[in-house]
C-alpha cells in the first residue's frame, strides 16, 4: 500500500511537472534540492564528510557551498529525468549538440561493441537518452531495479523512450556479455560504492572498493572502454566529452589488467569530477567500504 501512495504522490507531482516549461523544471529542480540540503540533514553531513577527504586543503565555507550546488543540481536532474515523457527528440539536439558526439560515433562507428561509462554528474540520465537519440544507436543501460516496482516501471519507460534499453544490474552479467559478443553497446554508471570482496583502487585519495564490472566486460570481449561525461552549463545545456580510455598494452584478460584498467577509468572521472565537483553526487556513500575500514570490520570479526 506504501507503494502506491508514494507513486501516486509521485504522479501528482510529474502531471504538475507537464504543465510546466523545461527551463521552469530546471528551476524548480533547483530550488527542490536547495531545500534538500537543508532538510535532509544526514545526506548533507555524508556530503561534507566526503568532501572533507577529497578536499582536505579547501575552508569548510567552499565545502559547503559545493555540497549545496551539488544538491540544486540532483534536484535539477531529478525533475529533468521526470519531465521526459514531455521530452522531444529535437529538444535533445538544442541540449547537447550533435556535433559534441563525434567521439562516440568514431566508437559506434567500428560496429566493434563497445562499453561507455560515466559517473553520477551533470545529469547522466538525461545523457543517456540524449546518446541514443543522438547517434541512433540501442544502448543497453545497465540499472539498479527499484524496491517500489511502479517507480521501477515508469523510470526505465522515460530511459527507453528513444530506443535504448534496460538490464538490470541482478541479471546483467549474461546479457552484458551477449549484446557485446554481438557488436552491440553497454552503458553503465560505474561510481557506485563497490561491493567489500572487489577491486580496491584510489578514488580521491582513499582506497575504495570499484565495481570491476566495466573492466571485466572491455578486456574479456575486446572492445573499447569510453569515459562519457555530461557538464551542466549555466543555460541549461550541457558540455560533453567523450574519451576512449588507453588499454591498447592490456592485451590479456587476467586480474591484474582489470585492476590496472579499473584505476585508469576511475582516475579519469575524479579528473573530471574535480573539474566541476559541483556536479558530483557528493551524497552518495561512495567510500562506504575503503581498504582500512574492511580490514578494520574483518579484524574485530576475527577478534570477538
Amino acid at each position: 500500500m506504501s507503494h502506491k501512495i508514494e507513486f501516486a504522490l509521485f504522479k501528482a507531482l510529474q502531471w504538475i511537472l507537464m504543465l510546466m516549461p523545461f527551463k521552469s523544471v530546471q528551476r524548480f529542480g533547483a530550488g527542490l534540492g536547495l531545500a534538500a540540503y537543508y532538510l535532509i540533514a544526514s545526506r548533507r553531513r555524508i556530503a561534507l564528510d566526503n568532501l572533507r577527504h577529497a578536499f582536505p586543503d579547501l575552508p569548510l565555507s567552499d565545502l559547503r557551498a559545493i555540497a549545496k550546488r551539488s544538491s540544486m543540481n540532483y534536484g535539477t536532474t531529478l525533475m529533468e529525468f521526470f519531465w521526459v515523457p514531455a521530452l522531444k527528440g529535437e529538444m535533445l539536439d538544442e541540449i547537447f549538440r550533435p556535433p559534441q558526439f563525434s567521439n562516440m560515433k568514431e566508437v559506434v562507428g567500428r560496429g566493434k561493441g563497445g562499453v561507455f561509462l560515466t559517473g553520477h554528474i551533470g545529469n547522466w540520465e538525461l545523457f543517456a537518452i540524449a546518446s541514443g537519440w543522438i547517434t541512433k544507436t540501442n544502448f543497453a543501460i545497465i540499472v539498479q531495479t527499484q524496491s517500489n516496482k511502479y517507480f521501477d516501471e515508469v523510470i526505465n519507460k522515460g530511459r527507453t523512450k528513444f530506443g535504448n534499453r534496460v538490464v538490470p544490474m541482478g541479471i546483467s552479467i549474461r546479457e552484458v556479455l551477449k549484446t557485446l559478443h554481438q557488436g552491440g553497446f553497454v552503458a553503465v554508471a560505474g561510481d557506485q560504492s563497490g561491493a567489500k570482496e572487489g577491486v580496491y583502487v584510489d578514488f580521491f585519495g582513499r582506497n575504495v572498493a570499484t565495481h570491476q564490472g566495466p573492466a571485466v566486460f572491455a578486456l574479456k570481449c575486446k572492445v573499447p572502454l569510453v569515459l562519457v561525461i555530461s557538464f551542466r552549463r549555466p543555460d541549461g545545456t550541457f558540455d560533453v566529452e567523450i574519451n576512449e580510455i588507453p588499454a591498447s598494452d592490456l592485451t590479456e584478460f587476467n586480474d591484474e589488467n582489470v585492476l590496472e584498467l579499473t584505476r585508469r577509468h576511475t582516475s579519469a572521472l575524479e579528473a573530471a569530477i574535480r573539474r566541476q565537483p559541483d556536479q558530483w553526487l557528493w551524497m552518495h556513500r561512495r567510500w562506504k567500504n575503503t581498504w582500512e575500514s574492511v580490514q578494520k570490520e574483518l579484524e574485530e570479526t576475527q577478534g570477538a
